[in-house]
């Protein structure tokens, strides 16, 4: 837990003659969105291609005090897009000390701290939370009840003595102790729709009622919710009054050009090896071919962790050449694309009729995507001198067995390797590694080009006649 500046106000009396007053959380978030916008600061961190579709949707929603619905396929980061909704909160924001629902000491609303207002006066003490602490998450799930969302009769505090008919025996849910904060629901649909009703007090009237008890609380939050497009057909729907109840929604979307899809790729990968641009590149390229593909169930979508998952999986057959060839740095080359089909084929849903065929399908489509990378990487270039060399009788093998070492020294100096090398931005003092993988991805595309290469036993590829 964060703790707060010593200097922060402790007490109601201090913390009134400080000038603190209450301020509605959509308000908060509002008047800070429009400071970062008239400051020109970096508003959305770690958010990849939505800057001029999803953002500014978003960023009016908000300045329009909305609760709010992302729906979007699988993988299309709107839970990232939640999360940093927490940014825009003030970074501290004084509540009642040890109260439950962390209520602003000068407007207290539940019965308890209520009391303790009245009976304390300006000596009520104060603590300070955090904003990371102002927000709350819930995945939605078929077993959720309305007493994890809004609270029920809390049996311990009967036990104790108190009656029934006592409000303080109420144990509060996940949202009245989100007050003054942001309460996100992931995957809304997945809620049962009597479970869905318990919120439309929440989204217009603001207030909670629990079993019955004359007991209505005030409540200050943002409601913001995810939802994938098949849900309103298939797993369940938002009921009408619920989707009433929002005032945006906001479709997202998977990353619109290959740029983007690479920076999220960079930003979201855990690499154990270094994979250099042209293969992030051959990756996006990949996944946005599967999204156009016939062959791919497109209602479920490709997510964006597909293409994350795959450049981890092409670091990590890196790393793993690197130890059986006795080399000291990882570095891939075109020849680990080969392990993503057999490692990720599960996670995408094929069409039926496909069953079988789906290594065979995703092999085809990652090739695609290399030609097109190497198209767009090499174009321009006169690789004839390199062709002759390979087709005359100058056999270049490369696998997980075969050093980038062992690759260079398979071919003469050529000038037009430099300037390949150059192209994927590798430079000639950069280590064996780095140079072995753009001399690699050209002979690569000359094989997807020209045919001029032929496989053999033991997983190793052959270039030459």
């Amino acid at each position: 837990m964060t703790i707060a500046p010593a200097q922060l106000p402790r007490t109601v009396g201090a913390l009134r003659a400080a000038g603190y007053a209450p301020k509605s959380v959509k308000a908060e978030i509002a008047d800070n969105l429009l400071s970062r916008l008239r400051a020109g600061d970096q508003v959305w961190p770690g958010i990849v291609g939505f800057d001029d579709t999803v953002l500014p949707q978003l960023e009016r929603a908000l300045l329009a005090r909305h609760d709010l619905v992302l729906l979007g396929e699988r993988g299309q980061g709107k839970t990232r897009l939640l999360r940093t909704l927490a940014g825009l909160l003030d970074e501290w924001t004084p509540v009642i000390d040890g109260s439950e629902l962390g209520e602003h000491p000068l407007a207290p609303i539940a019965p308890e701290s209520v009391r303790r207002a009245r009976e304390l006066g300006d000596e009520l003490p104060v603590n300070w939370r955090h904003r990371e602490e102002r927000y709350t998450e819930k995945l939605a799930t078929p077993d959720t009840s309305v007493g994890d969302l809004i609270g029920d009769v809390d049996p311990v505090k009967v036990a104790e003595g108190r009656s029934l008919g006592d409000p303080e025996t109420i144990h509060f849910g996940l949202v009245p102790r989100a007050h003054r904060g942001i309460v996100a629901i992931n995957e809304l649909p997945d809620l049962a729709e009597r479970i869905q009703v318990a919120l439309l007090n929440v989204m217009e009237e603001r207030d909670i009622q629990v079993r019955g008890y004359p007991l209505r609380l005030p409540l200050d939050v943002l409601l913001v919710a995810t939802a994938n497009p098949e849900d309103y057909t298939n797993r369940g729907r938002i009921i009408t009054p619920l989707k009433d109840r929002f005032g945006a929604e906001i479709q997202t979307h998977y990353p619109l050009d290959v740029a983007a899809e690479a920076a999220l790729v960079r930003q979201e990968a855990e690499l154990v090896a270094e994979v250099g641009t042209p293969l992030v590149e051959v990756l996006a390229r990949f996944v946005r071919e599967l999204r156009e593909a016939p062959v791919i169930d497109q209602r479920s979508g490709v997510s964006a962790r597909f293409a994350v998952a795959a450049a981890e999986t092409v670091a990590a057959a890196a790393l793993r050449r690197s130890a059986l060839t006795g080399e000291t740095e990882a570095v891939a080359r075109p020849i680990d694309l080969e392990s993503v089909p057999e490692a990720l084929r599960g996670k995408l849903e094929f069409e039926s009729g496909e069953q079988g065929r789906e290594q065979e399908h995703l092999g085809y489509f990652l090739r695609r995507a290399f030609a097109e990378t190497a198209r767009d990487k090499l174009a321009g270039l006169d690789l004839r001198p390199l062709i002759e060399v390979v087709a005359d009788g100058n056999l270049v093998a490369t696998g997980e067995r075969v050093a980038a070492g062992e690759l260079l020294r398979a071919l003469p100096e050529l000038p037009v390797l430099h300037e390949v090398a150059a192209r994927l931005g590798v430079n000639s003092s950069d280590p064996d590694g780095r140079i072995a993988a753009a001399v690699e991805f050209a002979l690569e595309s000359l094989y997807l080009r020209r045919k001029l290469a032929k496989d053999t036993e033991g997983g190793t590829s052959v270039y030459g006649p």
